[in-house]
């Protein structure tokens, strides 16, 4: 999770050698929460030039739009978006998704219970010796180093990336409708691989 002052520094240091930032916002509901910031604040103002602003990691269907604060490298994008291959015949489809997720803090909702969720796992498994959180929980994200011979069996029943395959770490992520017996299920399992 970055700052305002950091994603700044970024930008600066881009600017200053004639390149462009770049924002990967496919989690930025869940970076906007936990900032206690809204959009703006950490892109915008922080002098990040374009955004990718997701909504599919924290509830949407489908859908993910282009955000464009340098209005010059908007030039010709209706081309560059049909070249590529990503202008939906049902672009009001998507639209609609975004009108109603960015109406009524539904996108801050949603985004404060995968992250509420990601604490929750961190807590659950405090009294897992075994299993070591490597990083701050700052979002929906849970960092931990686990002993090598439960990762396989644990990801026969639940999905999770390797982090670090030299360390054994992995990357568990939480979102929008993770419940609390998914925590409770995840770390009973988590016990019974290392009984």
């Amino acid at each position: 999770l970055y700052t305002p002052e950091e994603v700044k520094t970024l930008a600066d240091y881009a600017h200053e050698h004639n390149m462009y930032l770049h924002m990967d916002g496919a989690r930025i509901a869940n970076a906007a929460v936990a900032l206690d910031m809204n959009f703006k604040q950490f892109t915008n103002d922080a002098g990040v030039d374009i955004l990718s602003f997701g909504g599919t990691k924290n509830g949407m269907m489908y859908g993910e739009a282009v955000v464009f604060f340098n209005p010059k490298l908007a030039d010709d994008f209706m081309y560059t978006r049909k070249q590529g291959l990503q202008l939906a015949s049902k672009m009001r489809y998507i639209s609609a998704q975004f009108a109603a997720y960015l109406s009524n803090n539904q996108w801050s909702q949603t985004a404060k219970h995968a992250n509420s969720m990601a604490r929750l796992l961190a807590k659950e498994l405090e009294v897992v010796p075994q299993v070591k959180i490597t990083q701050p929980v700052q979002v929906n994200g849970v960092f931990a180093i686990v002993p090598e011979h439960i990762i396989e069996k644990l990801q026969a029943e639940y999905f999770f990336y390797m982090w670090d395959e030299n360390r054994s770490e992995v990357r568990w992520m939480t979102s929008w409708d993770t419940t609390e017996e998914d925590i409770k299920n995840f770390v009973a399992k988590i016990k019974e691989l290392l009984a």
